[in-house]
């Protein structure tokens, strides 16, 4: 089968398509996946070169997120609710392929009213985001929510979200015009900064007049500047540093207004709080059921043929919203 196989660490651009990977071996409680579409993260570029904190043993496939089918020659595990055909949705070591393994328990039934591609981005930034602001800031109506990264994969969905459920007053900060303008069409945002001004956290108090964010979501490593326009009692949400810096935050700006610096990890729920994780997968199945919110995808969809540019364009911030690979047509079958 086809797939992104990582036999030596590299950055993606050196990491060929491969034509000949065996399919998947797979362990206990595990189902094959026929993928149809995977979706990029800046996670996949730092893994391939060995700078994630996940390192599987060489040599792996490549890839997390995806969308697809029970495959027909898959084995269903004692307790699988799934069986071969189903439209699943969710994330495994070794997306970036024809077929992966996943175990059953990783996976979601993919609503009927979302593509295979809209499935694709939505296990890792969805109820990253959902968590991120209900759960760890406890957003309230009628708070302040700024947006930092605010055209990206999980950016986007926060805009959303946040429109969505109780906070009206969103401000999108983003580093282009035309990124500011993505946050405004698909997320809804209702105020735009754009943070290569260096006095963009006055832009900030103004719109706010000289309130401030009350929740600060930030997955890019701007937490340092961003409290410089926090509300008295404000919550930042570290999500995390894809400008590559882990920042070093003055104690003082946290003491003199009261601020809670609140760090974002939905992986780790899967060991720390598995429990938790249904009640936000709910939450966020019913706001897409409502059509409240919705999936935001790059223009531009991959493939696995020209998936080092995905990861280029992404890794050099030339994509928003959520950039996509397809590995099969809707109406294509899959080879067994």
């Amino acid at each position: 089968m086809r797939g992104v196989l990582v036999s030596e660490l590299a950055h993606p651009s050196k990491i060929p398509l491969s034509v000949d990977v065996p399919e998947p071996t797979l362990k206990e409680n595990e189902v094959l996946i026929d993928v149809y579409s995977a979706g990029l993260n800046f996670f996949d570029i730092l893994q391939m070169q060995g700078k994630y904190q996940r390192k599987p043993p060489l040599p792996f496939v490549a890839g997390a997120e995806f969308a697809g089918r029970i495959a027909k020659n898959s084995p269903i595990p004692k307790g699988c609710p799934y069986r071969p055909g189903d439209r699943v949705f969710g994330a495994t070591q070794g997306a970036f392929a024809d077929k992966a393994p996943v175990s059953w328990k990783d996976i979601l039934p993919l609503p009927d009213a979302l593509s295979y591609e809209q499935g694709a981005g939505l296990y890792v930034t969805w109820p990253t985001s959902y968590e991120a602001l209900v759960g760890r800031a406890q957003l309230k109506a009628g708070e302040w929510v700024l947006v930092t990264a605010a055209a990206g994969g999980v950016g986007i969905v926060a805009v959303q979200l946040a429109k969505g459920s109780s906070a009206p007053n969103v401000i999108a900060a983003a580093g282009s015009q035309e990124k500011l303008d993505i946050a405004k069409q698909y997320g809804g945002a209702d105020y735009t900064v754009n943070y290569t001004n260096p006095n963009w956290p006055k832009e900030v108090l103004k719109i706010t007049n000289g309130h401030g964010a009350d929740v600060i979501y930030d997955p890019v490593g701007l937490i340092k500047d961003a409290l410089k326009c926090i509300a008295w009692k404000g919550r930042a949400l570290v999500i995390g540093f894809a400008a590559g810096t882990i920042e070093k935050i003055p104690m003082n700006l946290i003491l003199l207004k009261n601020v809670s610096v609140v760090g974002t990890h939905w992986g780790a729920y899967t060991t720390q709080e598995p429990g938790h994780i249904p009640t936000v997968w709910k939450a966020v199945l019913d706001l897409l059921a409502s059509g409240r919110v919705n999936p935001v995808n790059y223009t531009e969809v991959y493939t696995l043929e020209t998936i080092r540019n995905g990861l280029a364009a992404l890794e050099n911030r030339k994509t928003w919203g959520k950039a996509i690979v397809r590995v099969k047509h809707e109406t294509e079958k899959a080879k067994l």
